[in-house]
């Protein structure tokens, strides 16, 4: 941690007596903002999206990808608020680049910024580049696997008709006949891909997803799943967003390579969603130790390992950060429509929760 450490000794010693020197005295909210865009270092990301030379110019991208960093870290529900709160805040207008309250762009150059953002990736870029250089020459340890519900405001898809397999005779198969073997399942194939083409395989379009509660009660909702990983210190490192009505174990595989790319870990913590001997044979193929809670199958209970009990404790990592975005980063305020513009907009909370956690272990 030598380098955040003296990246966050940098920050409270020269950037927020600065700052303070330059503008009003700094709230609480403001100092995290800073800190949190220092961090995610977004200067550097921005070469995509600076346009063309021919034709207007655009305005400097980075003043807007800083802008929707304070929408999650405030918690706003839309951008439209977001802009009035720019105009009359002077403090995080100048933070984010814009001098006069005649300077803070309209809605639908904002809308034009947040799409560039979504169609190029960013959050999951600046995400990996984050946890890479934190983690480079350190061990993770646990990684906690979950999924969240994230309700959506939009027309849900049409499912494709499924195709029936023909039933089997009954009984033992005469002489000489042969049933054909069954297709290989969505896991069996994952083995053997690459993650852009486990990624691509995943259903993203909004639709209908049902779980049970903690109650045992049934929930159900229209929108989007997303799958994150955490690992200790409650700091997301990976996250993927697919279609509701799609099972958890099916995002397992891609959330392992995606990431054994980006740190070192020991122990994959899920728990009975992800009960399958395929998720338990590729976290072992990539050197961890799967800690899964078993499923009761045909009423079987196994018992999990006393050490293995121990460790999985640590899997509320996972809980936590997702109870962390939707109560603060903006998890629950889902405006706009379409996978990529919901994943960018929560991708934007997730690296300020990644940001906090990590100068949080440092205090």
């Amino acid at each position: 941690m030598s380098i955040l450490s003296s990246l966050w000794d940098r920050i409270e010693d020269f950037l927020y007596p600065y700052m303070e020197e330059k503008l009003d005295p700094l709230t609480e909210k403001q100092h995290e903002f800073i800190a949190v865009c220092e961090l995610a270092q977004l200067d550097k990301h921005m070469g995509r999206y600076r346009g063309s030379w021919l034709g207007r110019k655009k305005k400097a991208r980075i003043d807007f990808a800083k802008a929707f960093v304070s929408k999650a870290i405030y918690n706003f529900p839309t951008t439209e608020i977001l802009i009035e709160y720019l105009k009359d805040c002077k403090n995080l207008r100048r933070l984010c680049g814009w001098e006069h309250r005649c300077d803070v762009p309209s809605p639908a150059t904002f809308s034009r910024a947040f799409k560039e953002f979504a169609e190029g990736g960013l959050g999951d870029v600046v995400l990996e580049v984050m946890v890479k250089d934190r983690y480079e020459d350190k061990i993770a340890g646990h990684i906690s696997r979950d999924s969240t519900a994230i309700k959506a405001r939009e027309k849900a898809a049409k499912k494709e008709a499924k195709h029936i397999r023909p039933k089997r005779k009954r009984g033992r198969k005469r002489k000489g006949e042969h049933h054909e073997p069954a297709p290989p399942t969505r896991l069996d194939l994952q083995q053997g891909r690459s993650i852009k083409e486990n990624l691509d395989d995943l259903p993203t379009a909004c639709d209908w997803g049902t779980k049970t509660n903690s109650q045992g009660k049934k929930e159900t909702w229209k929108g989007y799943k997303l799958h994150l990983d955490c690992v200790d210190g409650d700091i997301p490192i990976s996250a993927i967003l697919t279609s509701a009505s799609m099972h958890d174990s099916q995002a397992a595989i891609p959330l392992t390579q995606m990431s054994a790319e980006r740190v070192t870990s020991l122990y994959d913590m899920m728990d009975s969603a992800y009960d399958a001997e395929q998720i338990k044979e590729f976290s072992q193929s990539v050197g961890h130790v799967p800690i899964i809670d078993p499923n009761p199958r045909r009423g079987d209970k196994r018992e999990m390992e006393p050490a293995k009990k121990i460790r999985y404790n640590e899997r509320s990592t996972s809980e936590r950060v997702n109870s962390m975005l939707k109560d603060n980063y903006g998890g629950r305020h889902i405006r706009v429509r379409g996978t990529i513009k919901v994943n960018i907009h929560l991708m934007f909370g997730i690296i300020a929760i990644c940001a906090v956690q990590l100068l949080r272990l440092l205090e």
